[in-house]
């Protein structure tokens, strides 16, 4: 009977799938240090609302990304990223193309997978990793749609949603490099806790209902908002207690304003020009306006409402409101998504040969809030 047993044990191990042992390997191992890493998680930043050890989480657990590229010829290729940059809230992956990567219109698809490496002393070997989806990017339908965001004499820059910007040489058309911001929020969970078909899921935080509140859902926001290119950070700022009346709910948006043109100890200036700068292989250059948003607005119970990491530009305003302490130029800075919208305005001192923010304001959608709150404003 033992020796049936025995016999039939042996046969269901060589009937499993040949990725079965790995996938047990990395979910053992992913057990072993989750409560570990999970508790470092929890120390949050009361500055930016998110955990304060992100950066390092990921470097203690040999976290990478990878980038597949499918063309329409059915050719699939992974790459490393080039460089990344770790700032407060998000980190920067940037992939150059070098003629490793094809024709923008020829690509058809792109994955974004966190890649968990395994430790070994093997000089040479190619460490082996669990992959976790993040995300997957249909190009055709993406491609139409491509807004120029700014160019320089080299490269022009085309931006696809959600936040990739892509490189294009502008002579030959084909792919200089692709950057991808990534913000910290469940960073961490999504690049090691999802599988190579399918992404983290993000458990649903339900806040108390309360019937108290007339205006629940409307009052003690906090807004964490950085400017920064994918070498340094140029602006960053935190502003709390941010709120909107119910009667000034107009076109189903919530207004919070954190910086008013009007109150001139609000005005931020902003450390240097903005720019993105980019580099492949020897070639490197800097297109001007342009930038990385990266946004984080918390809630009343410190629960990440809102987060944004994506590229930003600006527009010249011909006719600005007008703002008797500046007689600079006046640009606006605005993003937009199905949650809400973002607006900047930004003048241009020559003499101090710097940026002013003078104006920042969020709008968030009702429906967003409705849903999140159990409301119906």
């Amino acid at each position: 009977m033992d020796e049936l047993l025995l016999k039939t044990d042996m046969v269901e191990l060589q009937d499993r799938a040949a990725g079965y042992w790995k996938w047990r390997h990395f979910r053992t191992l992913a057990a072993c240090d989750m409560n570990k890493w999970k508790r470092q998680l929890g120390l949050i930043s009361c500055h930016t609302g998110l955990p304060s050890q992100t950066e390092q989480i990921l470097r203690n657990l040999h976290v990478t990304w990878e980038l597949t590229v499918s063309d329409k010829s059915g050719q699939v290729d992974t790459h490393e990223p080039s460089c990344s940059h770790f700032c407060e809230t998000s980190v920067t992956l940037c992939w150059s193309g070098g003629g490793r990567l094809p024709s923008h219109w020829q690509i058809s698809t792109l994955q974004l997978h966190g890649i968990r490496r395994v430790a070994l002393n093997c000089p040479g070997l190619k460490k082996p990793g669990w992959r976790s989806l993040m995300a997957k990017i249909d190009m055709h339908a993406l491609t139409k749609s491509a807004q120029v965001i700014g160019q320089d004499r080299l490269v022009e820059l085309r931006l696809l949603q959600p936040g990739i910007i892509i490189g294009v040489w502008k002579d030959q058309h084909s792919v200089a490099f692709i950057m991808f911001p990534l913000h910290y929020h469940k960073l961490v969970e999504r690049s090691v806790q999802g599988s190579s078909l399918c992404p983290y899921v993000e458990p649903t935080f339900k806040p108390p209902f309360d019937d108290i509140d007339p205006e629940y859902g409307l009052h003690d926001y906090q807004l964490h908002i950085v400017l920064h290119n994918s070498e340094r950070k140029i602006m960053s700022g935190s502003f709390p207690k941010l709120f909107c009346r119910r009667t000034h709910i107009c076109d189903g948006l919530i207004q919070l304003g954190a910086i008013s043109r009007t109150e001139m100890l609000q005005h931020l200036p902003l450390s240097g020009s903005i720019t993105l700068p980019w580099r492949c292989e020897a070639l490197q250059g800097a297109v001007e306006n342009c930038c990385i948003m990266s946004l984080t607005l918390v809630d009343e119970f410190k629960k990440p409402f809102w987060c944004v990491s994506s590229p930003v530009f600006l527009e010249l305003q011909k006719k600005p409101h007008v703002v008797y302490d500046y007689d600079g130029e006046h640009f606006l800075m605005h993003y937009q998504d199905s949650d809400g919208q973002v607006k900047m305005e930004l003048v241009w001192m020559e003499e101090q040969k710097r940026f002013f923010l003078i104006s920042l304001v969020v709008f968030v959608t009702v429906c967003k809030v409705n849903k999140y709150f159990s409301r119906d404003y």
